[in-house]
């Protein structure tokens, strides 16, 4: 029997076009912003990108939102790529259609999340350009 968490999951996934790990170089040279939400815990054991705006899960729709008294520079319309990036690609995905859900039409998330950047050798290529 499947969960109901993983059906809300699948449901979300069938929303987003999902980015591999070796995408996410080339969608920040054509302006996305990449959005790491995991919390600051998790980013000290884990590892961090200087690419990544950290945005963690519990302010993200404030913070991008264009119509927010919250919201970042960044979050200027509703045409903004945020790729959303957690530890495995599960939350980043619920997160993403949340982002979704507020109008914020080309919103996604990475395919196995950060540890698929560090697995796939991304992470190397990866450089802030703000």
């Amino acid at each position: 029997m499947t969960s109901r968490i993983d059906r809300i999951l699948g449901v979300a996934r069938e929303r987003l076009h999902r980015l591999e790990a070796s995408e996410v170089p080339a969608a920040l040279r054509r302006g996305a912003i990449l959005v790491d939400i995991r919390p600051a815990a998790q980013r000290a054991v884990e590892g961090e990108t200087a690419a990544a705006l950290v945005i963690e899960r519990n302010v993200l729709e404030w913070r991008c939102d264009p119509t927010s008294d919250a919201r970042l520079p960044q979050a200027k319309d509703h045409d903004v790529e945020w790729v959303v990036l957690c530890s495995q690609g599960y939350t980043s995905s619920l997160a993403a259609v949340s982002l979704l859900d507020l109008g914020l039409h080309r919103a996604t998330d990475v395919i196995g999340g950060y540890e698929a950047l560090v697995e796939s050798g991304v992470l190397d290529e990866l450089t802030p350009d703000r």
